[in-house]
């Protein structure tokens, strides 16, 4: 599935979400697909390893830490709170930690890149007009992190072969969703397109 991209410059980043430890077989949100999906994560951070730019889900130290509906979440995977869960599991995988640096790493307690000021006055600063996602998962905080790119104003393109998640079902709907509902401010399109157009 591909759609029209946006001019692919020198101010689009790449923003690979939350390919971390916990979402690899070594993890408890073990996420089948991300073995296939992750070549094409990392030749799009070797291609511009300085305009990628790394998310990490943090999880909550307990259920009674978390706020709100997060309580009830953490309830239902308590092994994943930051008092259990082995803390080298929330690191980034180790094919894409070897590029940070040169790219940065920002940490996230919620599923939007975006719920925080830091990563949008980061993309500001460099004057980042269009965002790139790769990561996990497609409806999940791929789907939460393109929602909020886009109430920020930037252009976005999802590499669909670079995404992933432990549904099919909803990967492959949230992928439909993207070029039916949000074809005018998000693309869609495969790592090789993007990589053959963001050439400048």
């Amino acid at each position: 599935m591909t759609n029209s991209l946006p001019p692919l410059t020198s101010r689009a980043a790449h923003i690979c979400i939350d390919m971390q430890r916990i979402f690899s077989a070594q993890g408890p949100w073990s996420t089948p697909w991300l073995p296939k999906v992750l070549p094409q994560c990392v030749a799009l951070a070797q291609h511009r390893p300085e305009a990628t730019i790394f998310t990490r889900f943090v999880t909550s130290v307990s259920p009674d830490t978390a706020r709100g509906a997060w309580k009830s979440f953490y309830r239902e995977w308590p092994e994943t709170t930051s008092a259990i869960l082995d803390p080298a599991l929330l690191d980034l995988v180790p094919e894409l930690a070897r590029f940070a640096p040169p790219a940065p790493v920002f940490d996230k307690p919620v599923y939007s890149a975006f719920a925080g000021r830091k990563l949008v006055a980061h993309l500001l600063e460099r004057e980042i007009d269009t965002v790139i996602l790769s990561g996990a998962e497609t409806d999940v905080c791929v789907l939460s992190s393109a929602l909020g790119a886009v109430d920020h104003g930037f252009h976005v393109v999802v590499a669909t072969d670079a995404v992933c998640s432990f549904s099919d079902k909803g990967h492959d709907a949230l992928l439909d969703l993207f070029k039916q509902r949000f074809s005018q401010q998000i693309s869609a399109a495969e790592t090789a397109q993007i990589l053959e157009e963001w050439r400048a």
